[in-house]
Formats: C-alpha cells, sequence, structure tokens
C-alpha cells in the first residue's frame, strides 16, 4: 500500500510514500522529538531529520531500509518543510491504524545497537 503526500501548497509536486517508508520511521523513530514544542514544522527540522539519518547510517552496519528512506523520501529535490509536515501527518494517521507493541520495537531497536 502506498500514500500519496503533497510536496507544495499548490499541489503541483507529490510524492509516494510506502508503507515500508512509514515501519522505517518507526522502526528507528525518526519524528521522535523531531519538532520543536511550538510544533512548527520548517526547513530546520528537515536539516535535523536529515543529520538524525546521516547519524544513524554512519553508526550501523546494515541500514538499507534508511538508505531507501533517504534516497526515495527524505532527500527528494522537492522536499521541502511543507512536504515534511504532510509526512508527519500521513504517519500520525497511518501509526493510528496501525499500532504496533511497544516491546517489539524496543527489542528491535537493542538488537541493532
Amino acid at each position: 500500500m502506498s500514500y500519496t503526500i503533497q510536496l507544495n501548497q499548490t499541489g503541483t509536486h507529490s510524492l509516494e510514500i510506502t508503507e515500508e517508508n512509514l515501519e522505517t520511521i518507526r522502526r528507528y523513530a525518526l519524528f521522535h522529538h523531531l519538532v520543536d514544542s511550538n510544533g512548527y514544522v520548517d526547513e530546520d527540522v528537515l536539516n535535523k531529520l536529515r543529520l538524525n539519518i546521516r547519524d544513524l547510517i554512519a553508526t550501523r552496519s546494515n541500514c538499507k531500509d534508511l538508505l531507501d528512506l533517504c534516497i526515495d523520501v527524505v532527500y527528494h529535490d522537492k522536499m521541502k518543510a511543507f512536504g515534511l509536515n504532510k509526512l508527519i501527518q500521513t504517519y500520525q494517521e497511518w501509526e493510528q491504524a496501525n499500532p504496533e507493541a511497544p516491546k517489539k520495537i524496543e527489542a528491535e531497536n537493542n538488537r541493532e545497537a
């Protein structure tokens, strides 16, 4: 299954987000503490996400899923703050519809560390 997110306000650019992309975001808790308490998603938040992912890739030996997420989504040439905001909204909706037991996520993260 895939989801389409709008990348700009005019709707001229969009991006397909796969179930695997959303699973990767969950697996690495990429949106956890990403947005400041003000709730604004701006270019600084996008840059923070990119730096966090780069750090994860540098410290892990097997991270094909992160590389795929980078290539397909995070470093997409049209991805800006507006698109990231839509991605976060899509992820939150997907996560509510697809809950996962917290222990499974925690065990998986401990195994990879």
